[in-house]
């Protein structure tokens, strides 16, 4: 039997691209899934019954699968996405933040409604979902949930300020929760993903494709297997896992003990001192002064 048989996942932006994969692959294993999408254009504009699609996909299989079109950047919106989970399935296991939006232009053409736009959607949303989703894990002692971070973020991507800002203050919220949560055996992870989706068919610079028939080797659901290891039992907490084109590897955040310059620190001796300062040959992943303050 599927560790997953049973269980309860919520994953937004589901009705197509990388939440729909995703969600086939649940309900394919045996749980039952909460579709949100709002139905929505790449840019965040407008409606459709894309939800409804991938639920009766699941339902057609034998599984089971309820929509929801509440838009995540919304607050009664997103509580109303864990209210129905709870409404028709009991409960929440796991819940996978997917949904997002692009306004991609560069920073100085950006106008500030489309960077706040951009940041309601992907980091406003994923904290309002998780918000409502939290005390229900934190009560029963069980929890999985997966942050969709990017590179743009990680890396940057010209022209997207705004989704990049989004994407790596996730990582934020992500290390924090992973913190909060280890006492209830809640693990908050990240993926990184790359895939052929209509939100990556017409990106500038890039290949275009048919976003209705990608190409076999940047398939979503190539991702989903990093995504369901996430959501395990076994899964780890507080990483961050880039997937892509079944390609999968870790990033992660790596600090050096530097120097320490003392209560004379000036801006001279920090220059005299700058090739230790970023000497990163002997650093190690996570927080120095962490390190430091074990000792």
């Amino acid at each position: 039997m599927s560790e997953f048989e049973g269980k309860v996942v919520v994953i937004t932006g589901a009705g197509g691209g990388l939440g729909k994969a995703h969600a086939l692959e649940f309900a394919k294993r045996g749980a039952s899934v909460v579709v949100n999408d709002l139905g929505g254009s790449v840019d965040g504009a407008g409606g459709s019954d894309a939800a409804d699609l991938v639920v009766a996909e699941i339902t057609a299989a034998g599984g089971r699968a309820i929509a929801n079109k509440a838009s995540v950047s919304d607050k009664a919106g997103a509580q109303s996405i864990v209210d129905d989970a709870v409404a028709a399935f009991g409960t929440i296991d796991i819940l996978v933040n997917n949904a997002g939006i692009l306004r991609d232009k560069s920073f100085k053409n950006m106008t500030l409604a489309e960077w706040d736009l951009v940041l309601a959607v992907h980091l406003d949303g994923t904290a309002y979902v998780t918000h409502a989703a939290w005390p229900i894990m934190y009560a029963k002692n069980y929890g999985r949930i997966v942050f969709t971070s990017s590179g743009s973020g990680i890396w940057g991507n010209f022209g997207q300020s705004n989704y990049g800002a989004a994407k790596m203050g996730m990582l934020g919220l992500m290390n924090v929760l992973a913190g909060e949560g280890a006492s209830h055996n809640i693990k908050v992870n990240s993926l990184a993903p790359a895939a052929a989706t209509r939100m990556t068919a017409n990106l500038p610079g890039r290949p275009t494709f048919d976003a209705e028939n990608p190409p076999a080797e940047r398939a979503p659901s190539l991702v989903t297997p990093a995504v369901l290891f996430m959501c395990s039992n076994d899964a780890p907490s507080g990483k961050v896992f880039q997937a892509a084109g079944g390609r999968f590897s870790m990033a992660a955040m790596y600090s050096n003990d530097g120097v320490n310059l003392g209560t004379d620190a000036t801006f001279e001796s920090f220059v005299a001192n700058v090739d230790t300062i970023m000497d990163m040959s002997q650093a190690q992943e996570g927080s120095a002064q962490r390190r430091r303050q074990k000792k």
